[in-house]
């Protein structure tokens, strides 16, 4: 009997199915991503894959070996996150992952790819990171949108642990607001350094000159490979303490000292200080160590409570 093409592949259909099944759990085919599932969540599979990958890249990120149950654990409680996260609307789409690990690059100072190929050269996907990242951020959303109001701390609150801590001397008590235009002399990367040196003689002697924020615009911007920035106010919970002197020991209208960045030589012009009743930065530690407080306590109570909602079955 001759049987059509029709008949064959028809019968062939159901095996071809249940190949394909069996290729897309061992990673599309490819031997070197083949994968056996350890745990599924409500009905999503966590492979021992995934369980690998997870723990190459915590050992990237902390430098100790964490127990495979621990890494289990950890991404368990992703999915069961991630899910939440759904449940309420929360569910950042693949370009606002890839916004988030574009930004991580640039304050570690490199670009997505080089990132990228930093993670693969120790045995890590950038996807591995990229899930770590979005659970993070689902998480975060839910727990400040959910309980925001629980989470705010009382100013009475913060005032008692001030003076539990022993109260604040003068510095921690005084606050300010800094009003300050940010100027930069620019010296080409590779420059010599009698070149650098010579910038910073030139930044030295206009201090000299500057007795006012409009005198430092003028200079400033008629100036070749120098800028002035737009004025930009801080107080003094927003500076570290080591800028704070500095700008509380410069006149209103002169220049700081000159430092040599990455940019090239650096000061800044003080164009006002005044008193404020904002934060003082010994208040706003408290207070922001008092949130994490309340976060933590109700980010983990919340986990707790969806997790066991969840359907988690070991294989």
């Amino acid at each position: 009997m001759i049987m059509t093409t029709t008949t064959i592949l028809n019968r062939l259909s159901p095996l071809i199915l249940g190949c394909a099944a069996a290729l897309i759990l061992m990673g599309c085919g490819s031997p070197l991503h083949a994968q056996t599932v350890a745990v599924m969540v409500n009905g999503e599979p966590i492979t021992n894959y995934d369980v690998d990958q997870r723990s190459k890249l915590n050992f990237m990120t902390t430098h100790k070996a964490a127990a495979r149950q621990q890494v289990v654990d950890e991404l368990i409680d992703e999915k069961v996150k991630i899910k939440e996260g759904k449940k309420f609307g929360v569910d950042p789409t693949a370009s606002d992952i890839d916004q988030s690990f574009a930004a991580m690059s640039s304050r570690m100072r490199t670009t997505p790819e080089a990132l990228a190929k930093s993670l693969e050269s120790q045995g890590v996907r950038a996807e591995t990171l990229k899930a770590r990242m979005k659970a993070e951020i689902v998480w975060t959303s839910l727990v400040r949108g959910r309980y925001k109001e629980s989470l705010q701390v009382g100013e009475k609150d913060v005032a008692a642990a001030v003076q539990v801590k022993g109260g604040e001397d003068k510095k921690e008590t005084e606050s300010f607001e800094y009003q300050m235009r940010p100027i930069v002399l620019v010296v080409p990367r590779g420059s010599a350094h009698s070149a650098i040196e010579a910038r910073v003689k030139e930044a030295e002697a206009l201090r000299s000159r500057v007795q006012t924020c409009d005198e430092a615009n003028a200079f400033f911007k008629s100036m070749q490979n120098a800028a002035i920035r737009e004025t930009v106010t801080k107080t003094s919970a927003d500076i570290p303490a080591v800028l704070r002197e500095v700008l509380d020991k410069t006149t209103i209208g002169h220049l700081t000292a000159p430092e040599v960045t990455k940019q090239g030589v650096e000061m800044v012009a003080l164009c006002g200080r005044k008193p404020t009743t904002v934060d003082t930065p010994m208040k706003k530690e408290i207070r922001e160590k008092m949130y994490a407080e309340k976060y933590e306590a109700k980010s983990k109570s919340y986990l707790q409570e969806v997790r066991k909602a969840a359907m988690i079955e070991y294989r």
